[in-house]
């Protein structure tokens, strides 16, 4: 008699027997899952929120080879010529901004250690290119003014900004009239303050970029051929979506690393767990798996039971290391921005993707740890099995 595959819920029926060693095992699985999907979840939460926080018809024009606005230096002449470029959108008025980029040390409020803050100087213009940006408390800043406004992360992780307080740098005394939420963006964690006042308090002579609205987002080739074409200016264009995309590199691939490195770690101990775990079920079970095949079940049907348990073990382990993962997304995570030397706040970001690969990953933990167990299981011989009954 040849007998096709073992039914499934043989599979998962020992799984209930095996109760308290499955919840075990599963839960070390889990444990794995989470740690894997919550890299990739901050990792998708960095590049959402510097992503976000380009707009689709925005050019960032700036130094060329400059990496980051705080390294670039934009002389006021070849600010005037951008500004003046047909490409740029006029509404009464060209819709750009000449703006600086600096970093100011600010106390943080949970252990008082300086960090660097990002604070952003514009003209109004500046405001209205940020379509995201909305206030949530106070006003905006005056022009001529020594007026800040707070990104609603800038005031969570630092001390002295609430709405009403004064910082003290550059020579002056700053006060803030505003918290802004940039909407999950990158603005949330930067300080903006009057171009003309900050370049004064900080006796700068050029800006840092120029940020301008095109006519018609089609028009960014041209105007990027317009400025590599003038002799007069040695500036580079790029779309503000892509160059805050670029911000994300550096500690993007840290993040990678370092949560995959620990996701490797941790799934030896799991597949080690998950292995032993099968071998006792195999030791176990001899006589039973005797009878399978004297009932005319196949090697092949008795690997594949023994994986289906497996990789339920696997299965059951991704459910809830994502369901635990999940909750990571009400978390704010703040860190150094390696771009840019500035603290820079993120969330977690759970995708349908991440919750695939996650399962994928449980899935190759429990085949890695329950294929030498099944191979065992599927070699054992009906005469071997009956007698050890």
């Amino acid at each position: 008699m040849n007998m096709g595959a073992v039914p499934l819920h043989y599979s998962l029926r020992n799984l209930w027997v095996r109760r308290v060693t499955t919840v075990l095992t599963a839960g070390g699985m889990a444990l794995v899952v989470f740690v894997f999907a919550t890299s990739l979840m901050l990792d998708a939460g960095l590049k959402r929120t510097l992503v976000a926080t380009g707009e689709p018809d925005n050019v960032i024009v700036s130094r060329k080879g400059s990496t980051t606005e705080v390294q670039s230096a934009v002389e006021r002449s070849q600010a005037a010529v951008v500004v003046a470029l047909p490409e740029v959108a006029v509404i009464g008025e060209p819709l750009a901004s000449r703006e600086i980029v600096m970093l100011i040390s600010l106390a943080k409020k949970q252990n008082g250690k300086i960090s660097n803050a990002m604070i952003r100087g514009m003209e109004q213009n500046g405001v209205i290119l940020r379509r995201k940006v909305s206030l949530i408390e106070g006003r905006m800043f005056r022009p001529g003014s020594n007026e800040i406004v707070v990104g609603r992360s800038v005031r969570a992780q630092f001390a002295g900004v609430e709405l009403g307080e004064s910082l003290f740098f550059g020579g002056r005394q700053w006060h803030v009239v505003g918290v802004m939420d940039g909407a999950r963006s990158g603005f949330d964690s930067e300080i903006w303050g009057d171009v003309d006042s900050l370049m004064q308090s900080f006796r700068r002579n050029a800006y840092s970029s120029i940020v301008v609205r095109l006519t018609d987002p089609q028009s960014y080739d041209a105007l990027v051929d317009r400025l590599n074409n003038d002799p007069r200016i040695t500036l580079a264009a790029k779309r503000e979506a892509d160059y805050y995309a670029e911000q994300s590199a550096g500690l993007s691939r840290f993040i990678q690393i370092l949560g995959l490195t620990l996701a490797g770690i941790f799934s030896i101990g799991a597949i080690i767990g998950a292995t032993i775990t099968m071998q006792a079920a195999v030791a176990t079970r001899t006589a039973e798996i005797g009878t399978l095949r004297a009932l005319g079940f196949q090697r092949q049907s008795i690997l594949l039971a023994f994986l289906a348990e497996a990789v339920g073990l696997a299965l059951l382990g991704a459910v809830v290391g994502l369901v635990l993962a999940s909750t990571m997304q009400w978390v704010e995570f703040s860190t150094t921005n390696f771009q840019s030397f500035s603290e820079l706040a993120f969330g977690f970001e759970l995708s349908p993707g991440i919750a695939l690969a996650s399962f994928a990953f449980a899935v190759a933990m429990g085949v890695a740890g329950g294929m030498v167990p099944a191979i065992r299981a599927a070699r054992i011989g009906i005469v071997e099995a009956l007698r050890c009954n």
